[in-house]
Order: structure tokens, then C-alpha cells, then sequence
């Protein structure tokens, strides 16, 4: 018989039942934590909140407004606005009008005002880069989460080509947090929709009538031309 090997070292011990049943709490926690999470953000969402502008900005998101040629109603009328607006004047175009500039905050203000994106629409922008997130609501009679609020997030990449021509393309999107993949899509990611869709419809008449636009940060910058 060989003799008996002995040996020598640091004892192992596995763990005690008190721990296991601590681990296994913990990973139900954290477990309930994660999916909570992912539900309130992704599928169950919270109402956007809408952005709100004072007096002030107000006031002058309204001029910027009708310096591109919108009609916007005045909260309170000025007094003889009527003989105001009947003051003989000779024509005259101000070089500087043609350039706007919108606040992020602007932008998102004018959603706002619409009742049917006020809580559901948030932009933000970044280099070139316009985001959206879109709470979309999920019809009554569709067979999976019906009347329930869906999150979709969506990108735009904005600036001018070469040739100085605004190009509009879509980033991509996402929905509950996934991205879409560009099949689904109908391949139209990265794809300039100005020229793809700008036979003497929108996209061409928009283009025609830009002679900068930017995405800041931030910001939206657009250039008029003569």
C-alpha cells in the first residue's frame, strides 16, 4: 500500500446557508430594480413635460416667428394696434432677418403649444445631430399592449453638402430602447431625404430657399436666402 499523501495548505470553505440565502435576495433585488426601471422608462413611460417660456422669451421666440413669415396670434393686443398695422411705410429687406437662430428650448416651447405633442415630443440637438423622442400610443384594438404608451427615439443628422445643398438624413431609430435595423426601416438610414424625396415637393422647395442651416449645440441655426 502507498502511504497516505497529506496536504499541506489554506483550508477551502464554500459558502454558509446564510449566505446563499443573502446572494439569492440580493440578486431578487437587484433583479426587481433593473426590470422596474426598463418598464417605467421603456414601455410604461411618464408623460413628457412640457417646456414653458416666460414673458420675455416668449416674446421673442414670437418675433423670430414672424421674422420667417408665421402668423402668431398676440396674447394681449397692443393698444391702436389697428392703426399700427394701417401706418403707410415704404418696403424695405433688412440682410440680418434673413438669419434665426432657435434655442433648444425654443423649439421644443412650439411643441408645446400643441396640444396633441405637448407631452409626448422632446427635441434635443447636438453637433449636426437632431434627437427626438416620441411617446407613441398603441391603438385600443392592437393585439399586444393596446392603449398602452410606446417610447420610440429618433436621430437626424442635419448640415449642408458639398454643393452647399441642406441634406436631411435619418440617424436611426430606436424603439424601448432597441435599434431598429435598417431592413425594418425600409433602408432609409443615412439615406439623404432631400434629394430622395425632392422632385418639386418639400424637401425642394426647402432646399431651395436655405442657404445655411446648422445644428449646434443646443441650437438651430438657419440662414435665409435673398
Amino acid at each position: 500500500m502507498m502511504p497516505p499523501v497529506i496536504v499541506f495548505g489554506r483550508q477551502q470553505r464554500g459558502f454558509t446557508g446564510m449566505q446563499v440565502m443573502l446572494l439569492l435576495l440580493a440578486a431578487v433585488v437587484l433583479t426587481a430594480v433593473v426590470s422596474f426601471v426598463v418598464i417605467r422608462t421603456y414601455i410604461f413611460p411618464k408623460p413628457l413635460t412640457p417646456v414653458k417660456l416666460n414673458a420675455n422669451e416668449t416674446r421673442v421666440l414670437d418675433d423670430k416667428l414672424q421674422q420667417l413669415g408665421w402668423q402668431v396670434t398676440p396674447r394681449t393686443p397692443p393698444k391702436n394696434a389697428e392703426s399700427a398695422e394701417l401706418t403707410p411705410e415704404p418696403y424695405r429687406e433688412d440682410p440680418s432677418k434673413r438669419q434665426v437662430t432657435f434655442s433648444e428650448k425654443e423649439v421644443n416651447a412650439m411643441i408645446g403649444r400643441s396640444p396633441d405633442f405637448a407631452k409626448r415630443v422632446a427635441i434635443d440637438f447636438s453637433n449636426s445631430l437632431a434627437s427626438a423622442k416620441v411617446l407613441v400610443p398603441i391603438p385600443a384594438d392592437f393585439p399586444v399592449m393596446a392603449g398602452e404608451i410606446l417610447r420610440v427615439n429618433a436621430g437626424l443628422d442635419i448640415h449642408l453638402d458639398a454643393q452647399r445643398r441642406p441634406v436631411v438624413a435619418l440617424v436611426g431609430v430606436s424603439l424601448m430602447g432597441v435599434p431598429i435595423p435598417n431592413a425594418w426601416l425600409g433602408n432609409m438610414k443615412n439615406v439623404n431625404l432631400v434629394s430622395e424625396f425632392g422632385d418639386g415637393g418639400f424637401w425642394t422647395t426647402f432646399a431651395d430657399g436655405v442657404e445655411d442651416i446648422q445644428i449646434r449645440d443646443g441650437e438651430l441655426y438657419i440662414k435665409l436666402r435673398p
